[in-house]
């Protein structure tokens, strides 16, 4: 099993930040709905919490509460978000294991689509902007991903 102790504070941050961060970009590819998608991401944070067990790192992971840091526009909250993404995803990859690295992404995917399906946008349930912005995250999670 794979805890904080394995990685660098730097790493640590990069994997707590980027699961909200993915959130965020999505909620933000997409003007309106704002409550109910950060809402969605709270929750998906309690249910994994309830899912005790299934990954001791992502257990560790989603008893942190997440952390909400102020950008200057969706611009620089989308950059920042991806390299946080790749900066998880390089660390997990060094020192996690095959099945962490999957519930790590599974989760990560599971709550970016949460958010994009919490409000329906043009009588779409996820828009092409959001869907856009899923896809991409997924992208940066890297192969193996499905949620």
């Amino acid at each position: 099993m794979t805890d904080k102790s394995a990685f660098t504070d730097e790493e640590w941050q990069a994997v707590l930040e980027a699961p909200p961060l993915a959130g965020m970009i999505v909620l933000t590819a997409e003007h309106g709905g704002s409550f109910r998608e950060t809402f969605a991401l709270a929750k998906a944070y309690a249910e994994a919490r309830e899912q005790q067990g299934q990954s001791e790192l992502l257990d560790e992971i989603v008893s942190v509460k997440p952390k909400f840091e102020r950008y200057d526009s969706s611009e620089e909250l989308h950059e920042e978000g991806m390299q946080r993404l790749r900066d998880a995803t390089a660390a997990l990859e060094s020192k996690a294991t095959p099945d962490e690295i999957e519930s790590y992404r599974g989760f990560v995917l599971a709550l970016a689509k949460r958010v994009a399906e919490a409000h329906k946008e043009g009588g779409e349930r996820v828009s092409q902007a959001e869907q856009s912005a899923l896809d991409e995250i997924e992208s940066t999670l890297g192969s193996g991903s499905s949620a």
